[in-house]
């Protein structure tokens, strides 16, 4: 489907052209799809628009699925190999049937069982959805899409001795650095993040959460709900341990030092030699 309206591997917005006992068909004239009966939510009629994913089947048949992958074309994610076979690995993504990767895109070979950062194709050749372990190639610092304080998706990659090397918006490589982290995290997991300096040499660092005061503000409101909670006062302050901060109010110390400085130039808040104490309106 080369010509099609219909992109394999991606989510589509159809309308209902026809339906039959076994299910739908979506799209108009020559361009349509099955939706299996198994997949056809209760009440749609014809004429109605779904959305759904669009991808072959284990008889290799074109197919429509009201199922949400793990990731779609172009997407990076971390799966886990379900079964073996000579030619390649298939890897669970949510769906009927499983993701392949082919043995000429695995790294040093999958282990059933096993979790790999995969990056999800179209094969030219064959038309449909596959998977490559070798994700390098697709990630490139060259040209960079962000600029600093840009909010963006972090998927961990790798740990180093400095930090954990992420993938940013499926695109380039950054450096969540060990100082910047206040959460367990370990590879594979999916973060929301911002560019929080940009280098020579078009090196990334990036931190967790949002950046500056619009960060501040959302902590903010966190802040006053645990004073609410807490009959207006709480024993914590500019020089409370880092760790212990982190652990009550979940945010850094120099979040907190903001954040609170925010609220009592707002006069929401008073400082006192033990905490923070809520100003009664």
């Amino acid at each position: 489907m080369a010509d099609s309206s219909i992109k394999v591997g991606e989510y589509n917005i159809l309308k209902v052209a026809r339906a039959f006992d076994f299910g739908l068909y979506l799209g108009e004239g020559k361009d349509v799809v099955l939706l299996p009966k198994r997949f056809v939510p209760s009440g749609v009629e014809v004429g109605d628009t779904l959305k759904v994913f669009v991808y072959h089947d284990s008889e290799n048949r074109l197919i429509a699925t009201t199922q949400r992958p793990i990731g779609i074309v172009g997407d990076i994610v971390y799966l886990q190999v379900v079964s073996l076979t000579p030619q390649g690995a298939f890897m669970d993504w949510g769906l009927m049937k499983d993701l392949f990767v082919p043995k000429s895109k695995q790294l040093e070979g999958m282990r059933l069982g096993g979790h790999y950062l995969v990056k999800i194709y179209l094969d030219e050749q064959t038309g449909r959805v596959a998977a490559s372990e070798k994700i390098e190639h697709y990630l490139s610092n060259e040209l960079l899409t962000v600029k600093e304080l840009e909010p963006v998706d972090l998927l961990v990659y790798r740990r180093t001795d400095i930090g954990y090397v992420v993938i940013i918006n499926n695109r380039h490589t950054g450096v969540l650095h060990f100082n910047d982290i206040f959460q367990e995290i370990q590879v594979g997991d999916k973060l929301k993040g911002y560019i929080k300096n940009i280098r020579e040499n078009n090196k990334i660092d990036v931190a967790v959460g949002k950046a500056g005061y619009q960060r501040v503000e959302d902590e903010a409101g966190k802040v006053m709900r645990l004073l609410e909670e807490n009959n207006g006062y709480l024993p914590y302050n500019d020089k409370s341990n880092p760790e212990d901060i982190y652990s009550f109010f979940g945010m850094s110390k120099k979040t907190f030092k903001m954040t609170t400085g925010n609220l009592y130039k707002s006069r929401k808040i008073i400082f006192t030699q033990t905490g923070i104490k809520k100003v009664e309106e």
